[in-house]
């Protein structure tokens, strides 16, 4: 039987919530092209979108939100938790633990009803950003401010990160990324997320799953890796020679191609849109004159194009988000997606249990006694 590695070109499930399809370059929403949605419905809207397989109409979209805002208090176990973190700890392991800590809280955990586990879809998403928050808060020794009902998911983590309201070009931006962030297939985490909740545990813990999953280097952490990438270079003088030499050495250019995308990621050039517009505000055009350049290098010699974390990172610094925060964004983008991943493998679920390819020496050895060995 022919091994597929990374279960690459495998079908393990079907799903309404969205599609890829990497030779055109399409992210598709419930029937919804990405470049529909974005800049035209908030994030809000895609939530419930995926989590109800339409866009919400006026009165929904206001129940959706208002369901969201009223969700965002942390247990008190869980704020102490995050006021006594290690100060270095990494925000994504912070995360992981909190959002697995929210299942001790949890009085019904026995409950798995499905109008139960969206209850508990509506908390963990609407959670997750104040905890990332709220960490990066603690750990610099600031108070934690007090989460407010009159904000959006991506203007509320803003006011929590900084400690005020935001500009609303600032939260426009967010929710854009939130947006363009909020599904992609079965991707890694969520396909996490998807192996848990089949073994009927609880969607806590499924999330978990999800987040550790994010937190790799070759799926979430992406995007911190390209300003690493750009503070190395450090100028756009040195742009070309860091290309040049990192091809040479075969070094991985972070942000440039993807697994599934065989031609542009179309998230991409809402995030190039907003990059640049934030860079020409700033008066910083540095950065993504940069990007741009290895963009364009990457596309002349390799005939890759840039992904969604290559314009996301500088579009997330502009913003003032701390570059280890990124992925941690990232994760409060997708969480509605995990979740309506997690609700949809419930309703007709099936455990996953894949076969694997023994490599091992044949059988027939014998065991020889412990003191001849």
């Amino acid at each position: 039987m022919p091994v597929a590695r990374g279960l690459e070109g495998i079908v393990a499930n079907s799903s309404r919530l969205s599609e890829v399809i990497g030779d055109k370059g399409q992210l598709i929403y419930a029937g919804y092209d990405i470049n529909e949605l974005a800049g035209k419905v908030s994030y809000e809207e895609v939530v419930y979108l995926l989590w109800n397989n339409k866009l919400p109409n006026r009165r929904e979209l206001e129940d959706c939100r208002d369901t969201l805002r009223s969700q965002r208090q942390l247990p008190q176990g869980v704020l102490d938790f995050l006021k006594s973190a290690p100060k270095n700890a990494g925000p994504m392991d912070v995360i992981r633990t909190a959002v697995s800590m929210l299942g001790l809280y949890d009085e019904n955990l026995d409950d798995s009803s499905p109008e139960r586990n969206k209850d508990r879809a509506r908390s963990i998403t609407a959670k997750i950003g104040v905890i990332a928050a709220y960490f990066h808060r603690a750990r610099q020794g600031k108070e934690l401010p007090p989460v407010r009902e009159d904000l959006g998911e991506a203007a509320h983590f803003l006011y929590l990160m900084n400690g005020e309201a935001p500009a609303q070009e600032a939260a426009d931006t967010l929710d854009v990324a939130f947006v363009l962030h909020a599904d992609h297939g079965t991707n890694a985490s969520t396909f996490s997320a998807r192996v848990t909740i089949a073994t009927l545990s609880d969607i806590y813990s499924a999330i978990t799953s999800a987040i550790g999953t994010l937190k790799g280097p070759l799926h979430g952490g992406a995007n911190e890796g390209v300003i690493q990438m750009l503070e190395e270079i450090g100028s756009e003088d040195k742009v070309d020679a860091y290309i040049e030499d990192a091809l040479a050495q075969k070094k991985k250019i972070m942000g440039i191609g993807h697994r599934v995308y065989k031609t542009l990621d179309p998230r991409a050039p809402h995030l190039q849109k907003m990059a640049m517009k934030l860079s020409a505000q700033l008066g910083d055009p540095k950065w993504i004159n940069m990007s741009e350049r290895i963009a364009k290098l990457m596309k002349e010699k390799k005939n890759l194009n840039a992904n969604v974390d290559f314009y996301s990172a500088t579009v997330y610094y502009s913003l003032g988000i701390p570059t280890d925060l990124f992925t941690p964004v990232f994760a409060i983008a997708r969480c509605s997606g995990w979740c309506a991943h997690v609700l949809e493998q419930l309703e007709d679920n099936r455990l996953y249990r894949p076969l694997s390819e023994y490599v091992g020496e044949p059988v027939g050895k014998k065991v020889v006694p412990l003191d001849e060995r």
